[in-house]
């Protein structure tokens, strides 16, 4: 089969290698699935900078979520999952023409759901979810505020916490990315163009939010705490305010430097919560939960509650120009490689 390989770190026109290779044989409790598109996410770019520390030794292949169809089952697997469409979260492997990967974090797919819609489920919807449904369950009339909210993640987080009634606050990039936002009853601001924090502390008065999910780390870290109320929580699931800084050791310790310490004693002073989230690690520890998010995304996609945005899709061989697209934070919703 073909692959994509990560073969060393830096500029994406010259990190990958596309190389016939020869896949494992499916463990107890693995399905192997023939994958029509690999998605893409923003851990993607961070493994080939260099900078997320779950990454094996180069090279490898990366790729977090799947669609395509199941065509084995290992031990233990229960075979009438061969031959349905699924969606499928990856530990690494994703940016293939087959994966193998444990059928607890796989859900079925209609045949009419388009692979960037899969491929969304896998992992941003699932993150999106877990955090609004599992580690704090959101309710109507609460303050959140999403970063990037345009983008994969972001979009997912703003479906579904309007879908629930919040009042939701978002940064973005771009005056159109504000106002598309603003359409949909978001409130919207232009984080290059304005200081976010006192946008929301004039619309919130004095209110504060029940929820921040930050993917940027850095500075923001420090604004959103200021923002949340007694019960908040902030969820912390990236740093892409070190994607775009090289300076090694030294821009990760700025990064750290920036975003402060933490001393429990204050936490629970204000009643307040700090919650990393790293799928990877809850797939490993509960691959059941994995596939009971995605379960449910699916229902709700057909009740037609969430629907992801199309940020692209790319031949496998156009990885380098995905990458360069995905990094620049210019696009919206998901961004797939298609492999037939």
């Amino acid at each position: 089969m073909k692959a994509v390989f990560l073969i060393k770190n830096g500029n994406a026109n010259e990190a990958f290698e596309i190389r016939e290779v020869q896949l494992d044989v499916v463990q107890r409790g693995e399905v192997k699935i023939r994958v029509s598109s690999s998605g893409l996410n923003f851990a993607d770019v961070l493994g080939r900078k260099g900078l997320y520390p779950e990454l094996p030794a180069l090279p490898v292949i990366i790729g977090y979520d799947v669609v395509g169809e199941v065509i084995e089952c290992g031990e233990g697997v229960d075979s009438s999952w061969l031959g349905k469409r699924v969606a499928a979260l990856t530990r690494f492997g994703g940016y293939a023409e087959e994966v193998n990967t444990l059928a607890d974090g796989i859900a079925e797919v209609p045949v009419d759901m388009e692979d960037f819609e899969a491929c969304a489920l896998g992992t941003q919807y699932v993150t999106a979810y877990y955090m609004t449904n599992v580690v704090q369950e959101s309710r109507k009339g609460d303050a959140v505020l999403v970063h990037a909210g345009s983008g994969g993640v972001g979009t997912a987080l703003v479906q579904l916490l309007l879908e629930r009634g919040c009042e939701v606050f978002a940064t973005v990039g771009t005056d159109e990315k504000v106002n598309e936002l603003l359409r949909l009853g978001v409130k919207a601001v232009n984080y290059r163009a304005n200081d976010y924090a006192s946008f929301i502390r004039a619309h919130l008065g004095e209110r504060y939010l029940q929820a921040s999910y930050n993917s940027i780390g850095g500075k923001t870290f420090k604004k959103d705490m200021n923002l949340l109320g007694s019960g908040g929580k902030l969820m912390l699931y990236g740093f892409a305010e070190r994607s775009g800084k090289w300076g090694g050791k030294l821009a990760t310790f700025k990064l750290i430097w920036d975003m402060g310490r933490i001393i429990p004693l204050l936490l629970l002073a204000k009643s307040k919560g700090v919650i990393g989230v790293n799928m990877l690690k809850v797939a490993q520890a509960n691959p059941k939960l994995i596939g009971q998010c995605m379960a449910a995304l699916v229902e709700l996609h057909r009740e037609k509650k969430i629907k992801p945005i199309n940020g692209g899709e790319y031949a496998y061989s156009e990885v380098a120009l995905a990458h360069h697209l995905l990094e620049s934070r210019k696009t919206k919703g998901k961004l797939i490689l298609k492999w037939r």
